[in-house]
């Protein structure tokens, strides 16, 4: 089959390699779409910890299962389905206190697996057993089911800032992300959200897809007096700070309310994780502060329940679509801040 091999950091193949066949408790998938997410950037140009190269990287990723072992009840060949990549034991301390997104066994599709970068993905064991293979809707398309996985990650952050109905909620950063947390927020019961974005052509995009109620532009106003003035002086409710940007960090730490919440979404660079921490702002405030880092299996289900209901729109986040031999053509879209979503095809 063809796939787009990652030999090493920045040297990616795309050949021919042995179709994979799947053990008992596995499920072969034919891939349908992938699309590209920040981390797949990342690990082009970084590789991480988990990754022993060479390594077939994607994991934003649905197919049609083509191929069942004889373990697996659940699932029948000519299912459409997406995967939700971050695995979990099932096991462990976290696990078994219903924080699978914090395994302390966690495995990843793309990571510790072969990803969705090629014709065909076993999808392991664990994943099955796990409730990590979820039937696509039938209303909604292979490109949308694979968009589930950045908005599962989306839901994981809103549950943990305890979005709910009444709330203003700012959103920092107006990249795919960006725009499912303002959809996502007000589909929670926000009354106001406010998007705070420098690129004007984000600007442009978001203000007539996800449609927030205020667009403040850093460039041009001071975003924290120009929150407070919308909030009557309180502060926002909740912020996510949906960029990887210290600076927006530590103006978050200052836009929000009296027992508010902020939520890091947005990983730093390694070598920049640091940033300003003015504790007095957190003891005058009683705010808190928390991050997210992925999702949970539940996470993905739940976001293609939204996704087929109409309440979350991301197929217009899909701006460019190409073949699985364009795909470093895909990363440098996606790295520029071209393209919103890129769709890699393997056919």
């Amino acid at each position: 089959m063809k796939a787009a091999v990652l030999k090493t950091i920045e040297n990616l193949e795309i050949k021919e390699i042995p179709k994979p066949s799947p053990s008992p408790g596995e499920i072969l998938i034919k891939i349908k779409a992938c699309t590209i997410c920040g981390t797949d950037i990342r690990v082009y140009h970084h590789g991480h910890k988990h990754i022993r190269f060479p390594r077939v990287t994607g994991h934003e990723v649905t197919g049609e299962i083509v191929e069942v072992a004889e373990k697996v009840k659940d699932y029948k060949v000519g299912q459409k389905v997406a995967v939700a990549p971050a695995i979990p034991c099932g096991n462990c301390y976290y696990c078994q206190r219903g924080m699978q997104s914090m395994c302390l066994n966690l495995k990843a599709i793309g990571y510790h697996y072969n990803g969705g970068f090629a014709e065909f993905m076993v999808v392991p064991e664990d994943a099955v057993k796990n409730g990590c293979v979820n039937l696509l809707p039938p209303n909604i398309s292979f490109e949308e089911g694979a968009l589930a996985e950045p908005l599962a990650c989306a839901i994981n952050g809103q549950e943990l800032s305890q979005i709910k109905l009444g709330d203003t909620v700012v959103v920092v950063g107006a990249g795919p992300l960006g725009c499912m947390h303002i959809q996502l927020a007000r589909a929670r019961g926000a009354v106001k959200v406010i998007l705070i974005e420098l690129s004007p052509s984000r600007i442009d995009f978001a203000a007539n897809f996800a449609k927030p109620d205020v667009i403040i532009n850093p460039s041009y106003d001071d975003a924290i007096d120009k929150v407070r003035k919308e909030t009557q002086g309180r502060g926002a409710d909740k912020i996510i700070v949906a960029c990887p940007s210290g600076k927006a960090q530590e103006d978050a730490l200052k836009m929000v309310a009296p027992r508010g919440i902020v939520n890091f979404f947005g990983g730093l660079p390694k070598d920049k994780p640091f940033i300003k921490f003015n504790s007095n702002l957190l003891h005058y405030g009683e705010f808190y502060v928390v991050g997210t880092h992925g999702s949970a299996p539940q996470h993905n289900k739940l976001a293609l329940q939204l996704i087929s209901s109409g309440k979350i729109k991301v197929e217009e986040l899909i701006t460019h679509r190409l073949p699985l031999s364009k795909l470093e053509e895909g990363i440098k879209l996606a790295e520029s801040g071209e393209a919103m979503k890129v769709v890699i095809y393997p056919e």
